[in-house]
């Protein structure tokens, strides 16, 4: 690895890391939120829907952007536009106008999120990418479960603007050292598909928004099936327009692809499972077990730690094992250690860590195989149009994961007694390990072993 590759390998890692901390380090500061600013439920759900909705839409369309102005060039823009809106969502001095910075703040997220693994990708050949991504899905995978641990962390010892303040001085250090570091990276410069732009856009703002509107408006409600059929629809008249398109946005070759669309399957899956998991593990030790903020979040640290210690090591493994049987067995392990959790709810504390162990090193194995095997099922030009997909993929799994979890956690219990939260995190729990094994079985799909030369 030479001083560049190094040097992309870390700025790209940040970059994400901290991109990806905003997804989850809010849900600690909520209840302080609400209490400082006045905020109702219905505001409190939008200052993560908010951010949730611009990412999922804008992914793709931020993708296809880096291949035609330039991948860092766009990464520098979206890591400019991420730390002055976190500043502003610090200085924020409503809910509405913490909404609408929240709003910004995933707009550079979805313009970081995918040129930073298309370059990291592009520094890298083949043999040694999958080593790169186990690195790369440790450090971000930290920021996905340690969220909740640093945002109780910072609401409890400082204020909750801090969770936005911290961004700042870090986005301020990436933006030269990007420009200076990371080599620029292009995709095909062919002309602009904005017919494909606006169809895939509107089609994911249909499912994200009856997903983030299921459980207030119901999901028999019109407001909830209209938005996610019409998403449906238009992402199939998307799927078609791109088959005939002079200039696509996304290659026709990615739509029959077989190890990518099951490596975007494996990828939608594993998040929802992971996110769903994380929401309600975060909820039960405050609302279940009577801990802080704080003490909830380090009592996650099982999850935290597997993905720091597994991950690379499961990235070096790849290229000799193969992505398919690493996901797989790191999905499988996943839902094992869901159930095993939906299991021991409303047990001492101790008995959910080999479980909390066991999920997180399912994921950590899971996670950069699935990436690598994203980026290596496309030529090397279409990079960028497949991290873009990924990155969406995985956001929108995120949404259901966390929108069925909450729907079965209702249905079971609730936040009436600690008895209440017990019988519905553990049934949250078996749907997010139902899901997790459904994501085994997508990774079936995969190649058995790296193909070199991509």
């Amino acid at each position: 690895m030479n001083t560049r590759q190094r040097w992309t390998l870390v700025l790209t890692s940040v970059a994400s890391l901290m991109a990806t901390l905003d997804v989850l380090v809010v849900t600690t500061a909520l209840n302080t939120i609400r209490l400082h600013l006045g905020a109702s439920i219905s505001e409190l759900d939008w200052t993560v829907n908010a951010y949730t909705l611009t990412v999922a839409v804008l992914l793709l369309t931020a993708a296809a952007a880096g291949d035609r102005l330039g991948r860092r060039r766009v990464l520098v823009a979206g890591l400019t536009l991420f730390t002055a809106s976190s500043a502003a969502c610090a200085l924020a001095p409503s809910t509405g106008m913490l909404i609408g910075a929240r709003a910004v703040q995933g707009i550079g997220t979805a313009m970081v999120l995918p040129q930073a693994l298309s370059l990291l990708s592009a520094a890298f050949p083949p043999e040694t990418r999958g080593k790169v991504m186990g690195i790369f899905a440790g450090i971000i995978g930290l920021a996905t479960l340690g969220g909740p641990v640093i945002g109780g962390a910072v609401v409890q010892g400082l204020a909750w603007q801090w969770i936005f303040w911290l961004n700042v001085p870090i986005g301020i250090a990436l933006i030269p050292l990007t420009r200076r570091h990371v080599a620029e990276s292009f995709g095909p410069r062919t002309r602009l598909d904005v017919t494909g732009l606006a169809l895939s856009g509107a089609g994911v703002l249909g499912l994200v928004w009856g997903l983030v509107r299921g459980n207030a408006a119901g999901w028999g409600s019109p407001q909830v099936y209209g938005p996610l059929a019409a998403g449906v629809v238009l992402l199939a008249v998307f799927a078609g327009w791109e088959r005939r398109a002079r200039s696509p946005m996304v290659p026709v070759s990615i739509f029959p692809n077989g190890p990518f669309v099951s490596a975007s399957a494996s990828g939608f899956l594993m998040t929802g499972a992971m996110f769903g998991s994380v929401f309600f593990l975060a909820e039960y030790l405050q609302a279940g077990m009577g801990q802080g903020p704080l003490a909830a979040g380090v009592r996650m640290l099982p999850l935290t730690l597997t993905l720091f210690l597994v991950a690379p090591v499961a990235g070096r493994l790849v290229g000799r094992l193969g992505e398919r049987p690493i996901v797989v067995a790191g999905m499988l392990a996943q839902a094992a250690g869901l159930g095993w959790m939906a299991l021991a709810a409303g047990g001492a504390y101790p008995a959910l860590v080999p479980a909390m162990v066991l999920a997180g090193t399912g994921i950590s194995a899971a996670l950069p195989a699935a990436q690598n095997a994203a980026v290596g099922a496309v030529p090397r030009e279409a990079i960028g149009v497949a991290s873009g997909v990924f990155n969406a993929m995985r956001q929108l799994g995120g949404t259901l994961g966390i929108a069925i979890a909450s729907v079965v956690f209702a249905a079971y219990g609730g936040f009436a007694s600690p008895a209440a939260v017990n019988h519905g995190f553990r049934a949250a729990l078996t749907a997010t390990a139902a899901i997790s094994a459904a994501g085994a079985l997508a990774g079936f799909g995969l190649r058995a072993r790296t193909r070199a030369g991509r």
